[in-house]
């Protein structure tokens, strides 16, 4: 089995000496950029192209409804760095309310950390898994304050709300230099057996206090999305492909179809997420 040979060699492994400054965030990461747009979820309606409201894809260039996990290997071509991270990533595209025009993001960064304490049992990402976090079908206003809303980043202090709202209140309109962005966390928790299930979310769990429930004993990294829009706001407003008509960021979700080199994954795990050190796209990071 794929997952024992990787659990083996990744047991085997030493955490390689740490240079001095490194910081001490259990994470390491995936820079990309936008790839293609497509209407197709190769995860909720795999081989079904068009079945599935817009998505923007980054990572693996060649995914498409008809993807499965050993196309991620045969075809490696990339929008992340580093390079040998052949996941594919996926969110709902989002679209000016005025204009209906799409707007893709400019910077997607994907996370891959310790959300605990501690890293006790800590192993690496399984290749081939697959999971959702989000609601597409979930409908509710996002004002001023709620959790799950697009907010405002800034290189300092700032509102991360926004310095006003649109006219439906569901969106920031960003001040001074600032973008928006959005947030998206993944479950650090998995049974340790399917890759995939049903509704794409009951093969993983969150953890709580630094374990992980009994039906999910595995402690993996959790996936973080932390995307970037070119957009400041406007009182128009956007609305995502999941909701056209709701307008409200209340539906944004995401997927990932994970796959790495192994060895790679392996490394950044064992030296960064369970030796509890920064590192970027490529190793430590002072």
């Amino acid at each position: 089995m794929a997952w024992k040979a990787q659990a083996d060699a990744y047991r085997a492994l030493k955490i390689d000496p740490v240079p001095a400054g490194v910081g001490d965030l259990p994470e390491f990461r995936a820079d990309c950029q936008y790839s293609h747009r497509l209407p197709d979820d190769p995860i909720v309606a795999p081989g079904l192209p068009g079945a599935s409201h817009m998505h923007s894809f980054v990572g693996n260039k060649a995914v498409d409804a008809n993807t499965v996990a050993g196309d991620l290997t045969k075809f490696t071509a990339t929008s992340c760095k580093p390079v040998q991270d052949h996941s594919a990533y996926w969110v709902p595209t989002l679209y000016d309310n005025a204009t209906g025009k799409p707007v893709e993001t400019t910077g997607f960064r994907v996370y891959y950390r310790s959300l605990a304490k501690n890293s006790t049992g800590q192993m690496p990402m399984p290749n081939g898994l697959r999971m959702i976090s989000g609601d597409a079908k979930k409908k509710q206003p996002t004002p001023r304050g709620a959790t799950g809303q697009f907010y405002c980043a800034f290189y300092g202090p700032g509102d991360l709300d926004g310095v006003a709202r649109s006219t439906n209140g569901n969106w920031p309109i960003c001040g001074g230099t600032a973008t928006l962005h959005f947030m998206l966390q993944f479950p650090d928790c998995w049974d340790g057996k399917h890759l995939d299930s049903p509704n794409h979310k009951d093969h993983v769990a969150y953890g709580s206090g630094g374990t992980c429930p009994p039906g999910h004993p595995v402690r993996i990294p959790a996936i973080t999305f932390d995307i970037q829009y070119p957009a400041r706001g406007t009182p128009a407003g956007y609305y995502l492909s999941s909701d056209k008509a709701g307008k409200s960021a209340s539906s944004m979700h995401g997927d990932a179809f994970v796959m790495w080199d192994v060895d790679t994954m392996n490394k950044r795990t064992k030296n960064c997420v369970l030796g509890r050190r920064t590192c970027d796209n490529y190793g430590y990071q002072k």
